[in-house]
């Protein structure tokens, strides 16, 4: 599988990525690790995870996902052969079991990597990304930007717990997660001014039911050097056309879990229709027209693939060996332009 540099850092990382918020909710452990056997085996040495994982977060289940990979990394031995990314959970969105609720403040920041690299069976990390940024700001789909000025963790104190860990070797680089253009330019100024190190990357939502990450984001990776690891490529499973015509398979993530409506639109039903309708058309599988159309953007670094069945996860494996036409990337945007950013 093709490997495309990971910003400024020196490493390499497949362009396809394994997600893994499932595991501990809808995969077990050994499910988890056939995943990873079937990703590695298939050419992938990039496994994203987070403290707060698996999604739907509850405190019960909090810190499995990384627990699992942990325990495959023990028993396969090959933590030097991949890149392992997690997260520092940010303010908010009801974590209050985690840290009596987290914060991105130095001692925050040292206690979650502390716990992720216990979780982790391993003594470092190759990308530490901070999940949400601590100001009020838009993210997970908010819209109509409304100006705070809240008591937030500084900017300068996170980036300097983590300038710490660099200099310990515990994480090796660090990145941004559900960041604006604004925040990015601002780390990247601030990392500038302090003498530290620039983040290698952003990983926020991109899918053809919402490339707004085009808009202002796309031109930061590019000049920055600072490309995206795009998330939810496949829109919470709505791309893939199970959910059309009001069908709910039964073990579908947007089935199970009522909070999940970011995709459920009729909008996003109709855009939805329409590329699952192309994909066909063209001879592929509507997930592989979905995954194939972002991981071959060029400000992509890598597309988080997720799967909760192995016929799932080797499907969209697959889709690395797609490279869309001229004339269907022209449908592509023809559909974009009557039905655009149905769900940003």
């Amino acid at each position: 599988m093709q490997q495309r540099p990971l910003g400024r850092s020196g490493l390499n990382v497949s362009k396809l990525c394994l997600g893994t918020m499932t595991w501990g909710e809808q995969n077990s452990e050994a499910e988890a690790h056939r995943q990873l056997d079937m990703a590695v085996a298939y050419g992938i040495n990039f496994i994203d995870t987070a403290e707060m994982y698996p999604v739907p977060p509850k405190a019960e289940t909090q810190g499995l996902t990384e627990t699992y990979l942990g325990s495959w990394l023990a028993a396969r031995g090959k933590r030097d052969d991949l890149i392992i990314a997690s997260k520092v959970a940010g303010p908010g969105n009801g974590l209050t079991y985690l840290r009596d609720g987290p914060e991105l403040t130095a001692a925050h920041v040292h206690q979650a990597l502390d716990e992720s690299l216990q979780r982790l069976q391993t003594d470092y990390l190759d990308l530490y990304q901070i999940h949400w940024p601590s100001r009020s700001t838009n993210f997970f789909g908010r819209l109509g930007y409304v100006h705070q000025e809240e008591e937030s963790t500084p900017l300068e104190e996170t980036l300097g717990a983590l300038q710490e860990e660099i200099q310990k070797g515990r994480i090796r680089h660090y990145g941004l997660s559900n960041e604006t253009p604004w925040g990015t330019m601002k780390v990247l100024a601030l990392a500038e001014k302090m003498g530290l190190p620039a983040p290698v990357s952003i990983q926020n939502p991109y899918n053809l039911l919402n490339r707004t990450y085009e808009v202002g984001m796309a031109e930061v990776s590019h000049r920055e050097n600072c490309g995206l690891l795009a998330y939810s490529p496949l829109a919470f499973g709505v791309l893939t056309g199970k959910y059309l015509h009001g069908q709910r398979p039964e073990h579908g993530r947007i089935t199970l879990y009522s909070r999940f409506t970011r995709y459920t639109s009729d909008l996003a039903e109709k855009a939805a229709a329409q590329y699952v309708a192309l994909a066909k058309d063209s001879g592929m599988t509507p997930a592989q027209l979905a995954l194939a159309f972002v991981t071959q953007q060029a400000f992509v670094t890598s597309n988080i693939i997720g799967a909760t069945t192995e016929e799932q996860l080797e499907e969209n494996l697959k889709s690395s060996e797609v490279v869309l036409s001229e004339e269907i990337l022209a449908e592509i945007e023809a559909i974009h332009k009557r039905i655009p950013n149905p769900c940003p």
